[in-house]
């Protein structure tokens, strides 16, 4: 695994209140979880891993001291921290209840889940899991797992004595962009070869495009009905969102997929398109290219507008797709650059675009 750093939801804090875990650093609404002088079952794995069950009747960072009994009848013991290299709190963080209709909100394990390997020294055990999350005090490592289909949260504690080193893997979203095309002349190539491409499966336009994790698109077409097609079991599931399917759809009727992280800007190209009409339909100049301006969007839907769009910049538009949010950022970036003069314009005032 690489140590590079990835993009991951991490929160640094001086220590978590003591009668509350600290919450999952990620967008996901859930139900209020128990403070830590609740009992709540509990896994814990000694120095060496070997794992006991249990009821964490305590739990004091401050103190460094687990409270715990291995049974209902058993003795309650005061853990130092330095007596358990793991603490799994078994009974997960369940979601809020969802309106009649809607499906469940499943936490976002394409874009956040990722393998972690955590080791002191070259001799020592290896802690390895996956996590959609960390948050990392000086007390040690609070780590949360999607469980039950992506729909709950377990929760996880490593001391800091445990570990000298963490290593945390790639997300699927992380592995799909390093696919993405990331120059104009990959770009041009795939645009001469969009009418030739052929049709892609709508599950592996899913998987390239990082909404989905392999774990679960094999679920999704182990369980695939005759009456219902893929995407839209996985849109009703809330494994995926409307627009994340259209888009998905785009992709596999041939739409090149750009990495706008990567990819050279270039301002020409912004420049013949005004910040009001980029930022209100959500596109990005990409590139000139004799009389086509390419602009990337992230739905078809956008397509539509670019009729528009031909009509005040004077030139054929071709689209390609980006992911919403890097067309953001990099609306962002261009707000404070290329586009600084036209304040009126900023980013900020489109905050309700959709």
């Amino acid at each position: 695994m690489s140590n590079a750093p990835t993009p991951f939801p991490t929160l640094i804090d001086d220590a978590p209140e003591r009668r509350h875990w600290p919450v999952p650093p990620f967008a996901w609404r859930h139900r209020p979880a128990p403070g830590n002088d609740q009992p709540q079952p509990c896994r814990i794995e000694g120095p060496v891993g070997t794992p006991i069950d249990g009821e964490m009747l305590g739990f004091d960072p401050a103190a460094h001291i687990l409270t715990f009994r291995s049974s209902a009848t058993g003795p309650i013991v005061e853990l130092p921290f330095s007596r358990f290299r793991r603490l799994t709190l078994t009974v997960p963080l369940q979601p809020v209840v969802p309106i009649a209709g809607v499906p469940i909100e499943r936490v976002p394990a394409a874009a956040q889940e990722r393998e972690y390997r955590l080791q002191s020294h070259a001799t020592a055990p290896v802690l390895t899991g996956r996590t959609a999350g960390r948050v990392e005090t000086a007390d040690g490592l609070y780590l949360f797992t999607p469980v039950e289909e992506e729909a709950s949260l377990q929760r996880v504690f490593v001391p800091r004595w445990v570990y000298t080193r963490c290593e945390f893997g790639p997300s699927a979203e992380e592995v799909a962009a390093r696919m993405w095309i990331a120059s104009p002349a990959e770009l041009l190539a795939a645009i001469e070869r969009q009418q030739r491409m052929p049709i892609l499966p709508l599950g592996q336009s899913l998987l390239k495009l990082g909404l989905l994790t392999q774990l679960q698109l094999d679920r999704a077409l182990a369980r695939q009905s005759r009456d219902k097609p893929l995407g839209e079991s996985l849109v009703a599931d809330g494994i995926i969102s409307r627009a994340d399917l259209q888009t998905a759809l785009a992709h596999k009727m041939g739409y090149p997929l750009v990495d706008l992280s990567r990819f050279p800007i270039d301002p020409k190209a912004v420049a013949k398109l005004p910040p009001r009409i980029a930022i209100g339909f959500r596109m990005m100049p990409l590139m000139l290219k004799g009389d086509r301006l390419i602009v990337a969007v992230d739905k078809p839907a956008r397509v539509i507008k670019l009729g528009t769009v031909h009509a005040i910049a004077g030139i054929t538009v071709v689209p390609v797709l980006a992911s919403r949010m890097q067309i953001l950022l990099a609306q962002e970036r261009l707000s404070h650059d290329i586009w600084s003069s036209h304040v009126a314009e900023r980013i900020g005032f489109f905050a309700t675009t959709v």
